[in-house]
């Protein structure tokens, strides 16, 4: 009984999970597109040059490869999967939490869509990693591996700023800060995300064992 309570509590998250992250992706989606200041092709490739979207976009995908049986995202349906996006997505509310909140102050709908890509789904889930997460899955080889994705995500949009003069954040914009700095800024997120990854781990060892 109890393992079909935790099986059925689980499936409820996982819908909703993909429900509000997918919600907050398109509605954002909507947003910049009826707000452009350029051409739709332009727009929609900014759209995905945000960290923000692309680790929301992961979020909806994991919760959506928890509720389909889609080949396509078997490699997300793993606890190395879920503890590296959810390190991901703590970085995207901490970060806009620090730095962007103060400098960036939207109303009505865009404003309910910035709480949902910052604050509600990092929350929500931290909240479901705690409750769902298991230790003798965790294999980290396969979590530090994750690793790759914002040192890829890094290189793409410096290379595309360096000739559209697109930057999709101010601490990563070369045009005006310098290279130096720019690698300075990426190397601290680098280690943070590197200790924040290690803490999860080592939260998941310490919970297995109570």
């Amino acid at each position: 009984m109890t393992a079909l309570v935790n099986f059925t509590q689980k499936k409820i998250w996982n819908v909703v999970g993909a429900l509000v992250g997918w919600f907050a992706v398109v509605g954002q989606l909507v947003l910049i597109i009826i707000n452009r200041q350029t051409d739709l092709f332009e727009t929609i490739i900014r759209f995905f040059s945000y960290f923000t979207i692309l680790t929301n976009t992961l979020v909806a995908l994991y919760f959506t490869s928890q509720i389909s049986t889609i080949r396509a995202l078997k490699f997300l349906k793993n606890n190395a999967s879920l503890t590296a996006i959810t390190g991901f997505i703590l970085i995207v509310g901490l970060v806009y939490q620090i730095v962007l909140r103060s400098i960036w102050q939207p109303s009505g709908f865009q404003m309910v869509i910035d709480e949902l890509l910052h604050t509600v789904i990092p929350m929500y889930v931290l909240v479901y990693w705690f409750m769902f997460i298991i230790f003798e899955d965790l294999k980290p080889r396969l979590l530090f591996s994750w690793l790759l994705y914002p040192l890829i995500y890094f290189i793409v949009i410096m290379f595309r700023g360096s000739f559209s003069d697109f930057y999709p954040y101010p601490f990563v914009d070369a045009t005006s800060i310098g290279y130096t700095k720019v690698f300075g800024n990426f190397l601290v997120l680098s280690v943070v995300v590197m200790i924040l990854l290690s803490i999860l781990y080592l939260l998941a060892r310490f919970f297995k064992k109570q």
